[in-house]
């Protein structure tokens, strides 16, 4: 058995392959992290805008952010944000502001 990495939806799960039958095995907790991140994303929530100041704000629901917090990813204080297409926006953690 050889050990490798595989990339999943921007996941890096530990496996082990055979190189006789080309089976792979992923890692037990790999494997549950990445269900625990399609259950999560998966899911919709609803969520209110609302007005502070001269912005609006949204909240982010408890359950998205310990799930990043589980894995590990560094949150700064400041996030990306961007207009992607009409009726959808982009929010990136672990954006690090460069200037």
């Amino acid at each position: 058995m050889n050990s490798s990495k595989i990339t999943k939806s921007g996941f890096i799960l530990r496996t082990v392959e055979c190189p006789k039958c080309d089976s792979i095995i992923i890692h037990p907790k790999d494997e549950q992290e990445y269900e625990n991140f399609i259950n999560i994303k998966n899911k919709q929530f609803n969520v209110k805008m609302r007005f502070v100041g001269n912005s609006y704000a949204i909240s982010i629901p408890k359950e998205i952010v310990d799930f990043m917090k589980e894995q590990e990813q560094i949150m700064d204080d400041m996030v990306q944000l961007c207009f992607e297409e009409f009726g959808r926006i982009r929010l990136d953690f672990g954006y690090k502001n460069n200037g």
